[in-house]
Formats: structure tokens, sequence, C-alpha cells
């Protein structure tokens, strides 16, 4: 949700059982428009939230000029104060996602988890402990959500002749009949699949709008499914993350 219309989106959600509190809401809507003063973002759009056990995170993505590859993200605990979340390499992103449980709520949270020793048919073999900080498994879970479930409709970005992705300002919004379709949205991230698809897949493709890999083609099928509600907001829902609702 873009920061700029904040309010509106975030009614939007009300009918799902998601609600901010007025302060928050105010917050929020103050803190974020500090946070793309302060770092220079193009824009700042809000992620979501993370519910923990004694707290919650806040997300932010600060968005620079190339709308898909240029994102920063960022937590707060109280709507206020906001930090970027760390970067992880493949290896330190694996270990974060081992973890289970809820989040704690608490950054400087240390979780625990026992690696499998290497050589199992040693029956007296132990196995190692492992200790993830919270705000790096918050980064893991952020990015995984995000690769998984990040999706934006067909013709919202373009890419120009430089390579940079931008939005399309020509873009009015999907009909009713496309936007019932998963062949309308694309996965927002960086094309995994689309290298793969033959010649004549590729020959109806617009190299400026179909540069995304399209939901409809993920394995298993149905992963996603979108939802209208009252005929005028659009939701997409995740198999995999079934708490996860996106407008």
């Amino acid at each position: 949700m873009d920061a700029d219309g904040l309010h509106l989106s975030l009614d939007y959600l009300g009918s799902s059982g998601v609600i901010l509190s007025t302060e928050q809401k105010a917050s929020l809507q103050n803190s974020l428009l500090l946070l793309k003063n302060r770092e220079k973002f193009a824009s700042v759009e809000l992620w979501g939230k993370i519910t923990g056990i004694q707290g919650e995170y806040f997300i932010a993505q600060g968005i620079g000029n190339d709308k898909l590859s240029d994102r920063k993200c960022h937590y707060s605990t109280d709507c206020r104060k906001w930090a970027q979340l760390p970067k992880l390499d493949d290896s330190a992103r694996a270990r974060a996602l081992k973890v289970e449980g809820r989040f704690m709520g608490d950054a400087s949270y240390e979780a625990e988890y026992i690696e499998p020793p290497v050589n199992s048919s040693d029956p007296h073999a132990t196995g190692q402990t492992v200790v993830v900080r919270e705000e790096d498994r918050l980064t893991a879970v952020v990015d995984a959500i995000s690769h998984d479930v990040a999706v934006a409709p067909r013709g919202a970005y373009i890419k120009n002749p430089q390579e940079v992705v931008l939005r399309n300002r020509s873009f009015r919004g999907l009909s009713i009949a496309e936007a019932s379709n998963l062949n309308s949205y694309f996965h927002f991230r960086p094309a995994e699949e689309l290298d793969k698809k033959s010649l004549i897949q590729k020959a109806n493709l617009d190299k400026a709008i179909d540069f995304l890999d399209c939901i409809e083609d993920d394995i298993p099928h149905g992963q996603l499914h979108v939802m209208l509600i009252a005929m005028t907001i659009i939701t997409t829902t995740s198999l995999r993350y079934l708490w996860l609702l996106q407008l």
C-alpha cells in the first residue's frame, strides 16, 4: 500500500478483520513520510505487519527509481521509528527459515534450534545448536513471503529500453472480467520461469509489460487465487500463507 493513500487502503482491509487504531494510522502516515524524505526514496509502501507474542512488526518498503529491484525493507515496532532490515546471504537465510514458532516481537531476541548431525548413522552424534537473531529471521520471512505472493496486475508496470521498471502512468486498472482471471496477474519479482517458455509461447508477449512470471503458470497450479468483494475490491490469497491477505 502506497503511503500517500494509506488511510484509504487501510479502510479497504477492515472487512477482512485487519484493523489499525486511529493512533497507529496517524503515526504511520507521518512516520512513513519522514522515512521517505530522510532516505530520499521515490515512494514508500506499507508492506504489512507481522504479529508476535510480545509485540508487532510493521514492515515498509522504500522504493527508488527501479520499482522492482530498487527496494529496501524497514521495520518498526511503534509505527514511529524505523530501522532497515539487514541483508542476508543464502546460508543465513536458510538458517533463519528453519526457526519454528511465532515471532517474539523483540528484534534483539535470539531463537535457537538444533541442526541434525551430519553423520546420522552414529548413535552418539549430537546436533549443533544454531542461534538466530529475530531481526535476521524477520528479513528471511519477509523476503520469502514477498517472493511467493507479491503480485501486480498486468500492465501496471512497464520496462523501458534502459531495462528500468517503472509504473505505467497510462494504466487505469483491470476490467471486472480481467480482474477475475489469474493470467491478469504477475509475480512482482525478477522473472524465474519466463526464459523457459518456448518461442511459440513468447510470440504473443509484449516485452514492455510481459517481463514477469504469470501466477497462472505456478506449479502446483492454484497456489494463488483472486476474489472480488462487492465487485469493486480485488484480493489475492495464498494457499501457502493462508493468513495473508493482499489488496
